[in-house]
């Protein structure tokens, strides 16, 4: 194997938007990570998460089996 080869991996602090933080590795040359957001404010993790009806298909699913 090569020497010198893979970037120096460290430990960062990842801040979020909303305010929560936790520690991860990165190869990037940064002490601090800021996201927008994260799984403590995603609302797929957060079930807060709305499924968009386009164009009237649940309702035309449920009047085509009658549910």
């Amino acid at each position: 194997m090569k020497a010198e080869i893979h970037p120096y991996y460290r430990e960062a602090t990842v801040v979020c938007a909303c305010g929560a933080t936790f520690k991860t590795g990165t190869t990037k040359d940064v002490d601090v990570l800021k996201v927008d957001i994260c799984s403590k404010c995603h609302p797929f993790f957060t079930g807060r998460q709305k499924l968009v009806d386009t164009g009237g298909r649940v309702d035309k699913f449920k009047k085509r089996y009658n549910i």
